[in-house]
């Protein structure tokens, strides 16, 4: 992570470092469906001042005590909760491991919080959040409300709003056949968020540290 309290992170997001976060879950509604598996992709500035993916984390998680999962969900994203062969973790286990990084990075940065990035993100945000409720985490590393979606971003810059349909207008390879995993979905969203970042740039529309007032 290019950091300092003067880093391009730091000033191209106003304070705070976007990670990339996606969910697979066993319903809609976040306080009364179990979270299933998550994963996140840590981005930094490269020498060329290009945001890259840089660092990527998954877990698979234990539905929480009595936790609903709803039978529809569980057939589209094909998990299946009890199998010990996922290796799954306790909720406070996986965001303890899992923020860990993303506050290290976080600092290295020199940012004050970190902002959630996803495709349709408000629905990633809300089952974080109330996971990071029911494990009692003191240091959640996200800002409790502000996101950034790239569904919202894809729709003005490519005119498409499906992740597999804003991917490949911007020339991004996506293999439909691993949609629905965690960590490829989180892979490819954090490509796309990338993509956009970087041709704003190119387009002029945010300067360099150098060329800012």
């Amino acid at each position: 992570m290019s950091g300092s309290e003067d880093s391009l992170m730091k000033q191209r997001f106003r304070g705070y470092l976007p990670v990339v976060i996606d969910v697979e879950t066993a319903g809609f509604n976040a306080s009364t469906d179990a979270l299933l598996e998550i994963a996140a992709v840590i981005m930094d500035f490269d020498e060329n001042g290009l945001l890259k993916p840089v660092e990527s984390h998954q877990y698979h998680v234990e539905p929480f005590e009595g936790a609903n999962i709803e039978q529809a969900a569980i057939e589209f994203n094909g998990i299946d909760p009890h199998s010990e062969l996922r290796g799954a973790l306790p909720e406070d286990e996986v965001l303890k491991a899992l923020f860990k990084p993303i506050r290290k990075a976080q600092k290295a940065a020199g940012c004050q919080r970190s902002v959630l990035v996803g495709h349709n993100s408000n629905f990633d945000h809300s089952f974080l959040m109330r996971a990071a409720e029911r494990a009692n985490i003191k240091r959640n590393p996200f800002h409790p409300f502000v996101s950034f979606d790239t569904t919202s971003l894809a729709a003005l810059t490519l005119g498409q709003t499906v992740l597999i349909k804003a991917c490949k207008a911007a020339g991004i390879e996506f293999d439909q056949k691993q949609a629905h995993s965690a960590l490829y979905d989180t892979e490819k969203t954090a490509e796309l968020f990338c993509w956009m970042v970087n041709k704003w740039k190119d387009l002029g529309g945010w300067p360099l540290a150098d060329q800012q007032p």
